[in-house]
């Protein structure tokens, strides 16, 4: 199984191309929407790495994705332009999916 990435940034993608992780560089909802869709169906794809900003642009896609499928497992990483904790994105990310408040 191998990581895609789905990055709002060039800078993010070059670093996570140098792990040898490929991807692609998107900027408006229905890019990221598109990328998305097809990065859910690869079949050698088993994890699904996208930057916050990325995912802003269509968070209800991914909360679904995220809730209805097992595989890829979609995770959330910063960027150099992140303006959100990763722990307080998980936090709401369970609040809403199971109701828990932490």
């Amino acid at each position: 199984m191998k990581f895609y990435l789905i990055s709002d940034n060039i800078d993010t993608q070059m670093g996570m191309r140098l792990s040898g992780i490929e991807g692609v560089v998107v900027h408006t909802p229905e890019e990221v929407s598109s990328a998305l869709d097809r990065a859910m169906e690869m079949e050698d794809v088993g994890i699904v790495l996208m930057t916050e900003l990325a995912i802003n642009q269509c968070r209800e896609k991914v909360y679904d994705y995220k809730l209805n499928r097992k595989t890829p497992l979609i995770v959330e990483i910063p960027d150099r332009h992140a303006t959100a904790k990763i722990s307080d994105t998980i936090s709401k990310y369970l609040a809403e999916a199971v109701g828990i408040k932490l």
